[in-house]
């Protein structure tokens, strides 16, 4: 297995342009898949997760094109057929969620599975949603995937989900609501865990003509008969591959400018930076660019990352080097992404002679001194991989194993890092 050792460098102020939002290159596809007639998705990002979702849609008879930066699909949803072999996911939660309830939807039948890591994942609740729709749909590994589902059944109709599982749940069937053959209504079970998600998903759905009523997260209702149209539309860059580079910024008191990224965002990683604001750092927002000036001396903090998961391995980096106790709360749902996340974090992290308290739903690090030569188990994470290069700038002796296991959400993180003035060399 290949490794790598960060070594600590000086950061130079730096300009970074990260890619497309994954959360939105994701649900577009979906969209154009559903659309009839030729869609056309710029800034895309291509990485594992989204070649894993276009290699399955074009098995339903979808066509895709691929360029550099964008991505073309021509579709008639009244053409779209399962194909005959089972469909594999890889490592793409994201992916086969959402292709569960969009297989519902075409004629025929089939099974969805993936690697060993998401075939260790909860789909049931999805499942029990979509049944409760008319959907004809069983797990065939003890309520998690490979999933066997039969299409055409999506009737509409009320469903309920538990809220505190995964918001893709609900994107799931949202997005497929409009081509159900009566209105759905999703009644969420306790309170709904990342609600920016669903933010995404009502904003791209709107945006391709497809309205949401919502009942203030209480309960979501989607008009049947209700069709997206096609046209361009611009991914707008992705706040979570930003964060590794914030917290750089902010670990080696450095200035770095992301841009790309959008003021108004309804993503939910955007509030990192207020995280990081409050742990002492400065920051400048504009129309398309957000910087972070870091300092010598960040400041402990209490988080409740409940609306940003996806930063929360940021943060943990950044708290490493805050003298004090941070606790990151409110993050059950962490112990169900490509690994269990408050286990890995906190494993690694006590590699560094971290102290780390590890709860169900929390993390309490007492940070400020981190030691270095450490070999990082990555979990096949990408998120933590990235984290804990962030870490190796700062510290000696931190080698990252299974670096590739970032072309999940960004393949060229590793060249963006180097711009920055990191070296990096293979061990």
């Amino acid at each position: 297995m290949k490794k790598i050792e960060i070594i600590p460098s000086e950061i130079r102020e730096t300009v970074v342009d990260v890619p497309g939002s994954k959360s939105y290159s994701n649900r577009a596809l979906i969209i154009g898949s559903l659309t009839k007639g030729k869609t056309i998705l710029k800034n895309f990002l291509f990485s594992e997760d989204t070649n894993y979702l276009i290699d399955a849609l074009k098995k339903f008879n979808v066509e895709i094109e691929k360029k550099k930066g964008l991505v073309i699909i021509r579709s008639d949803p009244e053409k779209l057929r399962w194909p005959l072999e089972e469909l594999y996911l890889g490592g793409s939660g994201t992916g086969i969620r959402l292709l569960t309830s969009f297989s519902a939807l075409v004629s025929g039948k089939g099974v969805l599975s993936g690697n060993k890591r998401l075939n260790q994942r909860p789909i049931q609740e999805l499942l029990n949603g979509l049944t409760e729709l008319g959907v004809k749909a069983e797990s065939l590994n003890n309520t998690n995937p490979p999933v066997r589902i039969i299409g055409d059944t999506l009737t509409g109709g009320e469903c309920s989900l538990k809220g505190n599982i995964s918001s893709q749940f609900f994107t799931s069937i949202m997005l497929a609501a409009p081509y159900a053959k009566e209105d759905v209504v999703i009644n969420v079970a306790g309170e709904l865990a990342s609600r920016p998600y669903i933010d995404i998903t009502i904003d791209i759905m709107k945006s391709f003509g497809v309205s949401v009523k919502n009942y203030n997260y209480e309960k979501f209702k989607i008009k049947a008969g209700q069709r997206y149209e096609p046209g361009e539309y611009v991914i707008e860059g992705d706040y979570s591959s930003a964060s590794y580079f914030f917290g750089l910024a902010a670990i080696n008191d450095s200035k770095i400018t992301v841009k790309n990224l959008r003021s108004d965002s309804v993503q939910g990683d955007m509030g990192f930076v207020d995280v990081l604001e409050k742990m002492g750092c400065f920051v400048s927002k504009k129309k398309d660019k957000v910087a972070i000036k870091g300092t010598a001396r960040l400041k402990p903090v209490k988080a409740d990352m409940n609306t940003m998961p996806d930063a929360v391995l940021s943060l943990a980096a950044a708290a490493a080097f805050a003298k004090g106790k941070t606790i990151i709360e409110n993050i059950g749902n962490l112990r169900i992404k490509e690994s269990d996340r408050i286990f890995s974090v906190s494993n690694e992290l006590k590699k560094l002679n971290i102290k780390i308290e590890e709860y169900k739903d929390k993390l309490v690090i007492y940070g400020g001194d981190p030691t270095g030569n450490a070999q990082i188990d990555t979990y096949n994470d990408h998120r933590i991989a990235m984290a804990f290069a962030i870490v190796g700038t700062k510290i000696p002796g931190i080698v990252i194993e299974n670096p590739g296991c970032v072309s999940k959400s960004f393949p060229e993180f590793w060249e963006k890092l180097k711009e920055t003035g990191v070296n990096i060399k293979n061990v």
